[in-house]
């Protein structure tokens, strides 16, 4: 149970969501609440497909590609990194070109779903954990992707009274604390690469 709790809570982290719901925000700019609700209902199903799909098939993936889990942490650590740091920096993502200045007509899963909740570094994590868990840590971990997409559906349900109750600056708050945490995350990910390809060497 506990590494159901701790995976969700990390998942949800990784997604980002109050940068995703300011995102959401000035996509929805001027919509009524169903229309949001639609957007947001297409965006998390998006999302669902496309983690499920990541969290599954990293494992073949690394194999056909000849790459090392080990590898992939080093990689994902960085991209995670460096996504934290434009969050603490500016509180948007480093992939997100900057606010819409325009209607879109479908915005759910380009650009929301892809690349603002499942990002470069995000797939790359995904990647990772899907490829380290097995068997019944492997349920517990899809629970706790599952959960994190949940909160986030909950969170965008109730995108117009979170930004009446924080205001643009409470979001862009929240934001670079979800940056620290991605950062000591991204770390963590990271050492464990390291650790792995130092592991032969030292023993």
């Amino acid at each position: 149970m506990s590494l159901l709790i701790s995976t969700w809570i990390k998942f949800f982290f990784l997604f980002a969501p109050f940068f995703v719901l300011s995102m959401f925000l000035a996509l929805t700019r001027g919509e009524i609440s169903a229309v949001r609700r639609q957007v947001a209902n297409k965006a998390i199903i998006s999302s669902v497909v496309i983690s499920l799909v990541l969290f599954f098939f990293g494992g073949s993936l690394f194999a056909v590609l000849g790459i090392t889990l080990d590898a992939f942490r080093l990689g994902s650590g960085v991209l995670l990194f460096l996504s934290a740091l434009s969050l603490v920096r500016d509180g948007t993502r480093n992939h997100a070109v900057g606010m819409p200045s325009e209607e879109r007509e479908d915005v759910s899963v380009v650009p929301l779903a892809v690349p603002i909740i499942i990002g470069p570094a995000t797939i790359g994590t995904i990647l990772v954990y899907g490829a380290e868990l097995h068997g019944w840590e492997m349920a517990l971990g899809l629970g706790g992707l599952l959960l994190a997409l949940a909160s986030l559906t909950l969170i965008l349900y109730s995108a117009s009274l979170i930004e009446r109750l924080l205001g643009r600056t409470g979001l862009n708050v929240l934001s670079k604390i979800t940056g620290l945490i991605l950062a000591a995350m991204a770390s963590q990910i990271f050492m464990s690469g390291l650790m792995g390809f130092l592991k032969p060497i030292t023993g």
